[in-house]
C-alpha cells in the first residue's frame, strides 16, 4: 500500500473495517458453538463427574489463548497483522472435527488448546487492525463494534447449537456449524483482508514523538502489567472479567440443569448473556469516547458482581434471565473500554505488544476461573463457587476505582513515547 494512500479514520477505511467486523464474528462463533453444550457433553457422554475435570477444557483454552495473545501481539509488530490472522484461522480448522469425533474427554481438552490458539491469534489481530485503521478519535467506537460482532456471534452460535443438540443430540450435528465458521473465516481473511501496519506507522508520525525509543519486550511487559497504574488497573479487571466468564462457561449450564431446566432453556440463557454483552458494546464503546473510560470500567465490574450473586436468590427462569441480562450489561460496559485504555496509553510502535500483554492477563482469567470454580464446586457446591466469584468481581471493581485514572484522549493530544508513559 502506498504511504500517500493511507488515511486514518472509520469513514476513510470503512470497507476494511466492516470486513474485519465480519471476520471477528466468525472468530466469536467458533467459541459460541461450545458455550451451551460442552459441560453437558462432559457429564452425559463422557461420564466426567469432577467439576475440576469438567472445567479442564476451559483451563486449556484459557492458558493457550493467553499465551497466543502474547505471541500474537509481538508477532503483529514484527511480521504484520495479516499473517498472524491467517495463522489463527489455520489453527482453528481441526477444532470442530475433533469435537465431533473425540473418543475421550482428553481429545476435547486438546481441541480447546487449538481453539485457544485460534482465538488468541485471530481475535487479537482483528482488535489491533481496527485500532490501526480508526486512529485515536474513535477508538472506543471501534472496540465496541469489534467486540459486539464477536460476542453477538458467540450468542447466536450458542443458541443455534443448543437447538441442534436438543433436536439431534450433543454430537456430532451441533459441530457441523464450526466447519462452516472456520472455513468461511479463513477464506475471507485470505482473499480480502489487507495489512494495516502502515496505518499504525502513520498515527505514530502524526500523534507521537517519532524520536521516542521503542521499549524492549520486557519493558512493555512490566509497564503494562504493573508499572503504569492505569494499565495495571485494566489488566486486573480483564483477568477477573474472564475469570467470571470462565466460571459462567463451565458451571452455568450445570447450575441451570440442576434447577431443572432443559437443553432449550439452557441454550437460551447461555445465549442471552453474550447477546446483551454484544449488543451493549455498540453503545458502550462509543459512550466511552464521550464520557470517559473510568466510569464504565468501575461501574461495569460492580454490576457484574451484583448480577452473578443475584443468581443464587431464586430458581425462577425469569430471575435467571434477568441476572444474565445484568451480567451482559456489566460486561459490555467493561470489555471494549479496557481495550480502548490500552490504545489510549500505548505508543503505536509497541501497541500490539501491549495489547498482547493485556490479553495474556485477561485470558489467564479463564485458567484461574476454571480452577478456582472447579475446586470450590467440588469441595463445597456450585452455588458456593458462584458466590465466591461474585465477591471477587466486586473486589476487582474496587481496585479499578482506586487505581485507574482517566485516559480518554483530549483534542490534538500529542505526547512523547505514549500518553503518560510514566504511569500514575
Amino acid at each position: 500500500m502506498e504511504t500517500a494512500s493511507v488515511r486514518l479514520g472509520l469513514r476513510a477505511n470503512w470497507q476494511q473495517f466492516a470486513l474485519l467486523v465480519v471476520v471477528n464474528a466468525f472468530v466469536g462463533a467458533m467459541v459460541g458453538m461450545e458455550r451451551a453444550i460442552l459441560p453437558l457433553l462432559a457429564e452425559q457422554e463422557f461420564g466426567v463427574a469432577s467439576r475440576v475435570a469438567t472445567l479442564s477444557f476451559v483451563a486449556s483454552f484459557g492458558l493457550t489463548k493467553a499465551l497466543a495473545n502474547l505471541l500474537a501481539g509481538r508477532l503483529g509488530d514484527r511480521i504484520g497483522r495479516r499473517r498472524v490472522l491467517l495463522a489463527g484461522w489455520l489453527a482453528g480448522l481441526p477444532v470442530p472435527w475433533l469435537l465431533m469425533w473425540a473418543p475421550s474427554w482428553a481429545w476435547v481438552v486438546a481441541a480447546n488448546v487449538l481453539l485457544g490458539v485460534n482465538q488468541g491469534l485471530a481475535w487479537s489481530m482483528t482488535v489491533i487492525m481496527k485500532i490501526d485503521l480508526v486512529g485515536p478519535r474513535q477508538r472506543g467506537l471501534a472496540m465496541g463494534l469489534n467486540e459486539a460482532a464477536g460476542y453477538l456471534a458467540v450468542s447466536l452460535a450458542a443458541l443455534a447449537t443448543g437447538y441442534v443438540a436438543a433436536t439431534y443430540g450433543l454430537r456430532p450435528q451441533p459441530f457441523y456449524l464450526g466447519v462452516v465458521f472456520s472455513g468461511v473465516g479463513l477464506l475471507l481473511s485470505a482473499l480480502f483482508v489487507r495489512e494495516t501496519q502502515h496505518h499504525a506507522d502513520l498515527e505514530a508520525r502524526q500523534h507521537f514523538d517519532a524520536s521516542a525509543p521503542v521499549p524492549s519486550f520486557r519493558e512493555v511487559f512490566v509497564r503494562t502489567s504493573w508499572r503504569d497504574r492505569r494499565l495495571f488497573a485494566v489488566c486486573q479487571a480483564g483477568l477477573v472479567n474472564n475469570l467470571n466468564d470462565g466460571m459462567a462457561w463451565g458451571l452455568f449450564p450445570l447450575f441451570f440443569a440442576a434447577l431443572g431446566y432443559g437443553l432449550t432453556q439452557i441454550g437460551w440463557l447461555a445465549a442471552l448473556y453474550p447477546a446483551v454483552w454484544g449488543l451493549g458494546q455498540l453503545v458502550t464503546g462509543a459512550l466511552s469516547d464521550r464520557i470517559g473510560r473510568r466510569p464504565l470500567i468501575v461501574g461495569g465490574m460492580l454490576l457484574q458482581g451484583v448480577s452473578i450473586g443475584a443468581m443464587l436468590f431464586s430458581d425462577a427462569f425469569a430471575w435467571q434471565a434477568a441476572a444474565m441480562v445484568g451480567l451482559g450489561i456489566g460486561t459490555a460496559m467493561v470489555y471494549p473500554t479496557l481495550l480502548a485504555v490500552i490504545g489510549d496509553v500505548a505508543h503505536p510502535a509497541w501497541r500490539s505488544t501491549a495489547v498482547g500483554v493485556y490479553r495474556l492477563w485477561r485470558d489467564g482469567g479463564y485458567v484461574v476461573g476454571a480452577l478456582l470454580a472447579g475446586v470450590l464446586a467440588d469441595a463445597l457446591s456450585i452455588p458456593w463457587a458462584i458466590g465466591a466469584i461474585a465477591a471477587l468481581t466486586l473486589l476487582s471493581g474496587g481496585v479499578a476505582a482506586t487505581t485507574l485514572a482517566e485516559t480518554r484522549p483530549l483534542p490534538a493530544e500529542k505526547v512523547s513515547g505514549g500518553r503518560g508513559a510514566s504511569g500514575r
